[in-house]
């Protein structure tokens, strides 16, 4: 996105203590979506903003969680809701809320029709976990694979091993998309999912349409391809977090729930704009 002067204005975060901190509007949108206290054991003490504040501060600068500013709630405290969230899919269903929410800011209904699906690979760390080879890429890692909607955004995610090939890595994605959203039967996808293959193992969900969206014949270099430039744009808007500029985890649940965060960063800060086009 080019930068105006329009722009640098509406995306400017002045006042803050840190850029990566809520302000009210965007803590307003997901503060009733927080765990409630409990009425039994000890009461709590911190501040789920500053915790939540504390992790929008490591995904976007990639430091470790014992490098989190003291300013912040002790690093075990905030690692500690991470993970609960993460183990009880509050951040699924946050983002999932969120997500239907801005589809009717855009004049769309909650449930999608259409979607579109790409994999990226990752390299990891020494940190383990499940890996594999992508001969393709030629990197060891992991797979992020997605699913957005025709507006960029996140249905579903689920993250595999490199090796698997990513039409085996579409089905339990498919299948857990068509759990959410039973309208949705058409995808977008690129020429890797072509073939009865992906449509067979589909089949006991329902109907499928795949619509292979191909380079056009003779073209060299860089394309804009119709539909698909809608979820590489997702994976670019992933970029821009530090923490995901690898996957630092040792289990794919964790990264989920990091791409899953790094979304939601994306969706408060555009519905707390007022008129805003996504």
């Amino acid at each position: 996105m080019p930068w105006t002067e329009i722009t640098r204005v509406e995306y400017q975060r002045k006042g803050l203590r840190y850029t990566s901190d809520l302000t009210d509007a965007e803590w307003a949108l997901i503060s009733r979506k927080m765990p409630a206290r409990q009425r039994r054991g000890r009461p709590r003490e911190v501040d789920l903003r500053e915790v939540v504040q504390a992790i929008f501060y490591i995904l976007s600068t990639g430091c470790q969680w014992r490098a989190l500013p003291s300013e912040f709630p002790p690093y075990s405290t905030v690692q500690g809701y991470f993970y609960a969230w993460r183990d009880s899919g509050r951040w699924h269903r946050i983002v999932g809320a969120l997500v239907r929410q801005a589809r009717r800011k855009l004049g769309r209904k909650p449930g999608p029709t259409a979607a579109v699906i790409d994999s990226q690979t990752a390299p990891t760390t020494q940190a383990g976990g499940p890996r594999g080879f992508d001969p393709g890429k030629r990197l060891h890692g992991r797979k992020r694979h997605i699913v957005t909607d025709t507006n960029g955004l996140l249905l579903a995610v689920h993250v595999h091993p490199a090796n698997v090939q990513d039409v085996h890595g579409a089905v339990p994605l498919l299948e857990h998309l068509r759990e959410h959203f039973p309208r949705l039967q058409h995808v977008f996808a690129d020429r890797v999912y072509r073939g009865k293959q992906l449509l067979d193992a589909l089949s006991h969900c329902g109907q499928w349409t795949i619509d292979i969206v191909q380079r056009p014949p003779g073209v060299k270099g860089f394309q804009l391809l119709p539909r698909r430039w809608v979820v590489e744009r997702t994976f670019a808007w992933f970029g821009r977090c530090r923490r995901l500029a690898k996957d630092f985890e040792g289990s794919a649940a964790t990264e989920v729930a990091w791409l899953l965060v790094a979304h939601l960063r994306l969706l408060i800060r555009r519905l707390a704009r007022p008129q805003h086009a996504f």
